[in-house]
């Protein structure tokens, strides 16, 4: 089920402040970036962010095919399970 129309995209106000005030005046390092749930806008277009995953941060460069989604589509949280390979014992019968 999508956000109602006339309630309009959901920003958290924090990360929205942090973005006009990064255009005003450019910092080197990315912009961090707690709320997944943040719909990305098309203000957010060239800026490199690091989007939390509940325990470390991932690189995000924001294009233009990514407005609408949300930050949290691009910062998985689970691992993929991978199974280890068994050793053979040789010598052994």
């Amino acid at each position: 089920m999508s956000r109602s129309v006339w309630k309009g995209p959901f920003v958290d106000f924090g990360l929205l402040r942090s973005v006009v005030k990064n255009q005003k005046k450019p910092s080197k390092d990315p912009l961090k970036i707690y709320s997944r749930r943040s719909l990305i806008l098309p203000e957010f277009v060239g800026l490199e962010v690091e989007i939390h995953n509940g325990k470390n941060f991932q690189k995000l460069l924001v294009k233009e095919e990514m407005i609408g989604h949300y930050f949290g589509e691009f910062a998985p949280t689970r691992k993929l399970f991978v199974p280890k390979e068994k050793k053979k014992n040789k010598g052994k019968k």
